[in-house]
């Protein structure tokens, strides 16, 4: 097992051999998913009281059968929706840069490459080595992110459109509408 200051000097080799823009698509990676986490701390930990609290508040009304306690109810229904859905687009937008920022490294590390070969030629493989790597990680680097990043929002997203289902199904049940 390797000590943490190897870990970090790998690390640091790692971000070196890719470019800043490596370090740019690592601080796209930390937003997108410090967001996805958070959408998951919502659905399992504030999304129920959430859920209850509305739910209580739809059935203690006196009035839900008239005209205006429908159109509280769908209110209430696309708040609701609106707090499941907060961050995706964001989400989205992350995922779809990450594969663009990629090719933004493949192309700093060709133009790396092509300095490289204006200055050395073509015999110094060892030179063109650098800008090889900085152009084939970086690419790497954001197809996986967009990748990962790409399932968990697809599952958020499920997950939103079942609950905002939900949600409309109860608030139906309470005031006597069939689901």
């Amino acid at each position: 097992m390797l000590p943490v200051r190897e870990y970090l000097e790998l690390m640091r080799d790692f971000f070196e051999s890719g470019g800043y823009v490596l370090g740019v698509i690592f601080v796209v990676s930390l937003l997108l998913w410090a967001l996805i986490v958070e959408r998951y701390i919502y659905l399992r930990l504030v999304y129920p009281k959430d859920l209850r609290q509305l739910v209580d508040a739809w059935r203690l009304r006196s009035d839900q059968s008239s005209w205006f306690a429908h159109k509280i109810r769908l209110a209430l229904i696309y708040d609701m929706a609106t707090r499941l859905t907060r961050s995706q687009a964001l989400i989205k937008s992350l995922i779809a840069i990450c594969p663009l920022l990629g090719l933004l490294g493949t192309v700093t590390g060709m133009i790396n490459v092509f300095d490289v070969m204006a200055v050395l030629g073509t015999g110094n493989a060892r030179a063109m080595s650098s800008g090889i790597s900085m152009a084939t990680i970086p690419t790497m680097a954001g197809l996986v992110v967009a990748l990962s990043g790409l399932f968990f929002s697809a599952r958020l997203r499920q997950q939103a459109a079942l609950e905002h289902q939900r949600v409309a199904d109860l608030l139906r049940e309470y005031d006597g509408e069939s689901p």
